[in-house]
């Protein structure tokens, strides 16, 4: 079977197994997306939530979290990992977005990467979830893995991984095929102990004997 075959197999497999293989992170409008985005950099969603629920509760707009001091925000997520750093991106990302793009988030790669804390991964998740737009794959730990694994990409950086994925199917399944990648990382093909026994891609995997 050839890769771009092979690929496509994993897709259609992966598609029966996670019927709604959507974002777990919890938001309403595409700020909300952007900010939950931000804070789960090295951070479980179920974290994230957590946060995230009062977060949305106290500020209800993207004025709002430009208005309010990054030392505050601070306050408000002190839970998270780096929360210092997310709530200076977070609240100069709000600064842009209200200045410079009217209050709406960005619909392109390179307005959204123009932003404070947020590069491709983020970009291309908000792209998806909020827009509908397949602009690119979004590399995090779990599709690193499991490409990797699956022998999709010889390469480390998420750049170049991000570009393999894209090379070997149509990009009308770009973000599906992170959020697949994602949901299966999660359940199944887990970093220090995968369940062979549940996979249903145990017999196209180069790494089944790990």
């Amino acid at each position: 079977m050839k890769l771009q075959e092979k690929t496509l197999e994993i897709v259609r497999r992966l598609k029966e197994q996670y019927t709604d293989p959507g974002t777990a992170l919890n938001f309403k409008t595409p700020f909300e997306l952007l900010v939950a985005t931000i804070l789960s950099a090295q951070t479980t969603d179920v974290l994230v939530n957590k946060v995230t629920g009062s977060l949305f509760k106290k500020y209800r707009s993207v004025k709002d979290f430009a208005s309010v001091s990054p030392e505050i925000l601070e306050s408000d997520m002190r839970s998270i990992n780096f929360y210092r750093t997310k709530a200076k991106n977070i609240h100069g990302a709000a600064k842009l977005i209200l200045e410079k793009f009217k209050s709406e988030v960005p619909r392109t790669m390179d307005d959204l990467t123009s932003l404070p804390g947020v590069a491709r991964k983020t970009a291309n998740i908000v792209l998806f979830s909020a827009y509908g737009m397949n602009e690119g794959i979004a590399v995090d730990t779990h599709v690193k893995r499991l490409s990797e694994r699956l022998g999709l990409t010889k390469n480390d950086d998420p750049s170049k991984i991000e570009a393999d994925l894209m090379s070997l199917v149509p990009r009308s399944e770009w973000g599906t095929l992170t959020h697949l990648l994602i949901s299966h990382g999660r359940k199944i093909c887990q970093a220090k102990k995968p369940k062979h026994k549940e996979c249903v891609l145990y017999d196209i995997c180069p790494s089944r004997n790990i």
